[in-house]
């Protein structure tokens, strides 16, 4: 698969077979994602794979709850549209767990302790890439409270839960949708 294509192909799938994914699959998404950049190639990442139904049914409930509480605070009525029980029936996620520690010299700065952050989203963007390349879909999820997410995972405070990428082989195919054009989101200087 050429990278332009793979680029334009990708999709946020959000229905998905409940079939098992290869664990060597899983393994060489996984792979390809610590080739991404990090600062001072400290590689601040941790992929915790979630195939646990335990686990899965936890996470469920906590972005259940977490969407139910978002509509009350924003008033966005147009989250209801949006359905979390593709959860229900993911067959594995893959927990992107940042390290605060593993930062580059960003932290000496005003905004400090963000280089982390961008390195763990460039894997990110691997992993929904590679999964791709795989014919698999994949979906960049965040709604969560990352306390309860810890806490679901007993992972420690300084440990960052930056996204639950959804991941298996997709039931229906996903239309592109429009992008503006990149004249729009261009400014010489």
């Amino acid at each position: 698969m050429e990278l332009f294509d793979a680029i334009e192909g990708r999709r946020s799938c959000r229905d998905f077979l409940q079939e098992p994914v290869e664990k060597e699959v899983i393994l060489k998404i996984l792979e390809m994602a610590t080739w991404a950049p990090s600062p001072l190639n400290l590689q601040p990442w941790k992929f915790l794979v979630i195939t646990d139904e335990k686990r899965k049914q936890a996470i469920y409930e906590e972005a259940v709850r977490c969407k139910k509480w978002g509509e009350e605070v924003s008033g966005w009525g147009w989250l209801g549209k949006y359905s979390v029980d593709f959860l229900k029936n993911v067959p594995v996620m893959i927990v992107v767990v940042g390290d605060v520690k593993k930062t580059g010299l960003d932290a000496f700065l005003e905004e400090g302790n963000v280089g982390y952050q961008y390195a763990c989203a460039a894997a990110i963007q691997n992993i929904h890439l590679a999964a791709h390349s795989f014919g698999l879909g994949s979906l960049w999820f965040t709604l969560y409270d990352k306390k309860n997410l810890r806490d679901i995972l007993n992972l420690p405070q300084e440990k960052n839960p930056l996204s639950i990428v959804c991941l298996g082989k997709p039931a229906t195919e996903t239309k592109a949708p429009k992008r503006k054009p990149v004249e729009e989101k261009v400014v010489w200087i």
